[in-house]
């Protein structure tokens, strides 16, 4: 689920061998001249090479930490397949659409206009489906698939290669703390993720600190409370004011704790609440030193284009037919999907696996 970046100290380097003084020769010139010193056997070849010569030996620092990559976990062969039972269920209403065509059908035109209907209409978007069914035809025609199940399975394939590029593990530890501003319009499922990935990272032991930046919006508020009392969580708020004078407030905090992440909420459904989400996040970057349909195509683009966006949690995938929009965003605005949700449970939001979801979808 989660790689993480956890500091090591790095190898101390060897230290340089002893080099003896030379003993100096006897002065009477009739003594046979002394033989000459063994040379030390040669060991690791150190950054700079300097001269034999009697020095001073210097206190070894202390060895420099650097940041190593653990990753994550594997998941149990009962965990995968909890998970994929309801991911099935989630996108059921997609997969009927497209898994029906394959069944006790001949591969002919009339199949590939079948599936470039289903593909639109689950919100795949016209780019897409020409790319897939552009490749499928190839494919098929190349490997010469005679069978729908052929077919079926072809296209399961580029489907998993075409969402590939937006599996990614997300990374932890990699600042202190680690600051995650979470966006989307009204009902888009934003605090209940906050809550759901609140109580995935307390499982990973990390600490979590929950910033609310609807200022406006009491609701919004109250529920973030609920989660963060449900999880043990502070959670830093006002009744009015300025939400990024709240994250800033918040990420100091954090900083003073030593909490691992901050997880901010901000709701823009206007061109004005977008402009306050471009200062929240200047004001992040200040206070860290040195440092679902085609609309949803839609909201990705424009978070995307004001903030830059670094990746999405896809959610309530299981109360619609559209599940093909994630093809739509590989195809159109690749950012990386960190976890899709398919229910209401904390089980349901997990992360993104292409080929998991290529599956789900095909049925």
């Amino acid at each position: 689920m989660f790689s993480f970046w956890k500091k090591r100290k790095a190898e101390p380097a060897s230290a340089p061998p002893e080099v003896q003084s030379p003993v100096p020769a006897a002065t009477p010139a009739a003594a046979p001249a002394s033989a000459p010193a063994p040379i030390p056997a040669a060991g690791p070849a150190p950054a700079a090479v300097v001269p034999v010569a009697p020095i001073a030996i210097q206190p070894v620092s202390a060895p420099a930490e650097e940041l190593v990559l653990t990753p994550p976990p594997a998941a149990t062969a009962e965990t995968k397949r909890g998970w994929m039972q309801r991911l099935r269920t989630g996108l059921s209403k997609t997969s009927r659409n497209l898994g029906t065509l394959f069944v006790g059908v001949k591969v002919d035109e009339d199949l590939f206009e079948d599936l470039e209907t289903a593909l639109i209409m689950a919100d795949a978007g016209v780019e897409a489906t020409e790319h897939l069914l552009g490749a499928l035809r190839r494919r098929v025609k190349n490997e010469r698939i005679d069978t729908s199940e052929g077919v079926k399975a072809a296209l399961r394939e580029l489907l998993t290669d075409l969402l590939r590029p937006l599996e990614k593990t997300m990374s932890l530890g990699r600042e202190q703390p680690l600051v995650m501003m979470i966006s989307g319009v009204n009902g888009a499922g934003k605090t209940t993720s906050i809550g759901k990935l609140c109580k995935h990272f307390q499982s990973y032991d990390q600490s979590v600190l929950l910033a609310a930046g609807d200022t406006f919006r009491a609701a919004a508020r109250e529920q973030l409370t609920i989660w963060g009392e449900r999880n043990n969580v502070t959670v830093v708020s006002q009744e009015s004011g300025d939400p990024a004078a709240v994250i800033f407030d918040a990420v100091n905090a954090a900083r003073a704790r030593g909490i691992d992440i901050v997880m901010a909420g901000r709701l823009p459904t206007q061109l004005h609440l977008m402009e306050e989400l471009k200062k929240v996040k200047r004001v992040i970057a200040k206070a860290m030193p040195n440092n679902t349909g085609q609309n949803a195509l839609s909201q990705v683009k424009a978070f995307d284009d004001a903030l830059g966006l670094t990746g999405l949690i896809v959610t309530k995938l299981d109360g619609t037919a559209k599940g093909g929009i994630l093809a739509a965003i590989a195809r159109q605005r690749p950012v990386p999907v960190y976890f899709i949700g398919v229910g209401e449970t904390v089980e349901d939001l997990q992360p993104f696996k292409a080929e998991e979801f290529a599956d789900a979808l095909l049925g």
